[in-house]
């Protein structure tokens, strides 16, 4: 079963290049939410867990230097690990739906391929993780720390107000990908107050998104797609929005000059 799910997974990124990538980036949450319509979430792998907070509690004090703690491949799913240092550590794989990791130091943590729906990731720090093909929808992850990291996740639904993704990757990566495009996917996210500085987004799915006073100061948001999302109050400063969708999105009329180049300023709402 979690061999076919981890297929699953592949097939959610990766799309066939041959439907162009217009195409790709318009499929991506139907087929995103499709595959986790074929998924029974509350099926023991899923829904319970096989450790206790005790448990990763000792095994990071018995944890020797050197390799990263291990929980690859770990249902924990419900636990209360908020405060731990569980930064570095490997959860590849792992599952943590519903995890509570509030204010959790995840710095440098492995979390591809690891399923986080509905966990808690509230003041959490997650600076220079690695999130890829990872799923994420509907975190609470409000004031939370992503500087640096590389996320290629779907976080549909999450909130995310006021968390920081200052210099972070969440672009489409087609390097060395001959079966298609992958990016992260923030569609329909709170992310009031957002601080993306210096962050590629290029290709990224946006739409829908509360993006209200977020701070996109030199941010590479070339070739995404923000339709319908909320705008008022964002900062563009030296932004690069070279075809930035922004079909009926929300934005402030003094923004429409440094927002040239992007798409569909004609059904732009302006505030």
């Amino acid at each position: 079963m979690f061999m076919k799910l981890q297929r699953y997974i592949k097939f959610m990124f990766f799309f066939p290049i041959k439907l162009g990538i217009a195409s790709v980036l318009g499929s991506y949450p139907a087929l995103a939410q499709d595959m986790l319509q074929g998924v029974d979430l509350e099926q023991p792998a899923y829904s319970q867990a096989e450790l206790t907070r005790t448990d990763i509690e000792k095994a990071i004090i018995n944890h020797a230097t050197g390799a990263p703690l291990d929980f690859s491949r770990k249902s924990l799913n419900g636990l209360d690990l908020s405060g731990l240092n569980l930064s570095g550590c490997n959860f590849y794989a792992a599952r943590l739906n519903k995890t509570d990791l509030n204010n959790t130091n995840l710095e440098g943590a492995i979390l591809d391929q690891a399923w986080l729906i509905e966990a808690n990731l509230t003041n959490a720090s997650l600076k220079g993780a690695h999130a890829f093909a990872t799923q994420m929808q509907r975190i609470r992850a409000d004031k939370a720390n992503f500087s640096g990291i590389r996320l290629t996740a779907d976080l549909t639904g999450a909130s995310l107000r006021e968390t920081i993704f200052n210099e972070s990757d969440l672009s489409a990566d087609m390097k060395n990908q001959s079966m298609g495009l992958m990016r992260a996917n923030l569609r329909s996210t709170r992310l009031e107050g957002a601080s993306f500085k210096k962050a590629n987004l290029m290709s990224v799915d946006l739409r829908f998104a509360h993006a209200a006073r977020t701070n996109f100061t030199e941010a590479n948001l070339s070739d995404a797609n923000a339709a319908g999302a909320d705008f008022s109050g964002a900062v563009w400063k030296d932004a690069r929005v070279t075809n930035l969708d922004l079909d009926s999105a929300l934005i402030d009329s003094d923004s429409l000059s440094v927002l040239q180049n992007a798409l569909h300023l004609d059904r732009v709402q302006k505030k």
